[in-house]
């Protein structure tokens, strides 16, 4: 251990440690513009500068690591002052349309700046070619509002193993853009949106659909329903200054309802017909010897990097639809069907914490209609129930509408890494072993935030195998594991978020003193598993409405006309397509 004081306190901290970590430790916050633990630690920024005692320069606190009887002081006038100068050179070469930016009042840049009272003109001048790339149907890079703290850079290279991204060019030219300056939509970008989720400014956003949901609203032609995934609920009240691991799907429900959708329904319905599909598909993989393992198809950020990455093992993955294209499916032509509406006039609107959705939306269409028309992130639907005045905190809780409103436990744990698996198990196991009384219903070692999980389960006298992995760097290692026949499992659940839906690149943006202070993963995915525990049904084969929509419309699980429903295919794409 090291002993150093701060500010004059003593502080004991590991060998290693770095200012930054050993002021955290006892409670002082020292600013960070481009600091994100494990990930990018440059001191790039200069905003985190402290004195130590018998240095002559000032140090940057993330990267400088302590030493015994160090002395830091974190708010001299020197520091101070320090500070209030990078700041404000950051703001000579950034466009300050604070009020018309959506990261107003939720900028790190923005809230430094007032706190150390920074002249933002001071020193006014030349300012960079800016680019603005809004080329992708789920992005925009608006390269005006960078301040070239690079965690963009770090978390799609060093997290998701993508690396789409870096610095282009020298000196006062420097801009960040994809390789040749190309647009985003001609790289391997999968769409997932962490790179929004850590950018401390609005330099980085999802391609807004508010206006398109408003325009369909308003037109008395179309029948405008909405369903929201199980990650929403967990997330949503943070925009509205609701603790952290609040479930506010009842307020949700009625804020919907204000805002004039014909039918409130919930995504995790449709979750629950992907398991059912799922789970029945991995069973008829077992016993027919199908392609194993089987990997799920959930995530569509996942399933973008496996045609790009590895079109070999393209025939794994599940040929179900995720849960919001079945939800546009079902919607379009069960519900519409049953209640003698025309399919092209019914307009689908999803309400999703992934920014990746909005590009799968485009990727299946049943019968020639898309099977969802609008994608909105939990932040633009915070927007959308701001703009319309809308109290969400003062709302009472409303329920959802049949029969696509009605959900089992299992459906609600999507959202949380290992959700999908554990569904998944609760139902094959009534599958592959129907008479058996098999009672289990929390597989908690497919749980927690662990970047790969394994396990295996004896059922009907089979051992079934299966690992569970988020973050695509750790699904990189697995695929090339499987490839090299050094894993044998049977189901592998993908996604692409470090910590599952809950923390997609839709979700409300934290800073990142807020990610190391709480686990931001850990308290809203215990708003879904709390959910679970509180569902009389918990298994997706005793979700009533999906038992009558299968006896009615689709016979069976995999039958024929569920697959032209339900299921999808798969296409391999290089890396790189060119337009």
């Amino acid at each position: 251990m090291i002993s150093l004081s701060i500010n004059n306190v003593p502080v004991m901290v590991e060998e290693g440690s770095t200012i930054l970590e050993a002021a955290r430790s006892i409670g002082i916050k020292i600013p960070t513009l481009c600091h994100m633990k494990e990930l990018s630690e440059l001191g790039a920024c200069r905003v985190c500068v402290v004195e130590v005692k018998g240095m002559r320069n000032l140090v940057a606190a993330c990267e400088y690591p302590v030493y015994e009887g160090m002395e830091v002081f974190t708010t001299t006038q020197r520091v101070l002052n320090a500070r209030k100068i990078t700041l404000e050179l950051i703001l000579s070469d950034h466009r300050k349309d604070c009020l018309s930016c959506e990261r107003n009042t939720n900028c790190e840049l923005q809230r430094l700046a007032y706190k150390y009272g920074c002249d933002a003109n001071k020193f006014a001048g030349e300012t960079r070619n800016f680019v603005y790339d809004d080329s992708t149907d789920y992005l925009v890079r608006d390269n005006s509002k960078c301040i070239l703290c690079r965690r963009c850079i770090a978390v799609c290279k060093k997290a998701q193993g993508v690396g789409v991204i870096g610095a282009n060019e020298r000196g006062f030219k420097t801009h960040v853009a994809c390789a040749f300056d190309m647009n985003l939509k001609n790289t391997p970008c999968v769409g997932c949106g962490q790179c929004i989720t850590v950018c401390p400014t609005g330099a980085l956003k999802e391609k807004e659909e508010i206006v398109r949901v408003q325009e369909a609203l308003s037109n008395p032609e179309k029948y405008v329903i909405v369903g929201t995934a199980p990650s929403v609920r967990a997330a949503l009240g943070e925009t509205f200054d609701q603790p952290l691991g609040t479930n506010v799907q009842g307020k949700i429900n009625t804020a919907l309802r204000y805002l004039g959708f014909k039918k409130v329904f919930d995504v995790n319905c449709s979750a629950d017909f992907t398991i059912m599909e799922e789970a029945h598909e991995l069973v008829e993989r077992i016993n027919g010897n199908g392609t194993l393992p089987m990997f799920t198809s959930c995530c569509p950020a996942w399933v973008s990097y496996a045609e790009k990455n590895y079109p070999e093992l393209l025939p794994n993955l599940s040929t179900c639809k995720s849960p919001q294209q079945m939800f546009g499916a079902l919607v379009k032509h069960i519900f519409a069907k049953k209640n003698n509406i025309d399919p092209s006039n019914v307009f689908v609107v999803s309400v999703m914490p992934c920014t990746a959705k909005k590009n799968e939306k485009k990727r299946t269409f049943t019968e020639g209609l898309p099977d969802i028309d609008a994608v909105l992130t939990t932040r633009e639907l915070a927007r959308l129930i701001q703009e319309n005045g809308i109290l969400l905190n003062e709302l009472p809780d409303g329920e959802t509408d049949s029969p696509f409103g009605e959900y089992t436990g299992a459906g609600i744990i999507f959202g949380a890494t290992g959700g999908v698996m554990e569904a998944a198990l609760r139902t094959a196991v009534s599958v592959l072993e129907p008479n058996a009384n098999y009672t289990k219903l929390e597989f908690n070692e497919v749980r927690g935030l662990k970047g790969v999980k394994e396990a295996s389960y004896q059922i009907a006298g089979k051992s079934l195998k299966i690992a569970v992995v988020n973050g695509l760097n750790n699904a990189k290692a697995l695929c090339e594991k499987i490839k090299s026949g050094e894993c044998d499992y049977h189901f592998v659940e993908v996604m692409t978020c470090h910590g599952g839906c809950v923390m997609g690149g839709g979700q409300p943006i934290k800073a990142t003193f807020v990610k190391h202070k709480n686990e931001v993963a850990a308290k809203r995915a215990s708003v879904l598993y709390d959910a679970d525990k509180a569902m009389y049904n918990r298994r997706s084969h005793k979700n009533s409405s999906v038992q009558s929509v299968y006896a009615e419309f689709l016979d069976k699980p995999c039958g024929n006309l569920a697959h032209k429903l339900l299921h999808t295919s798969y296409s391999a794409k290089p890396p790189y397509v060119k337009e």
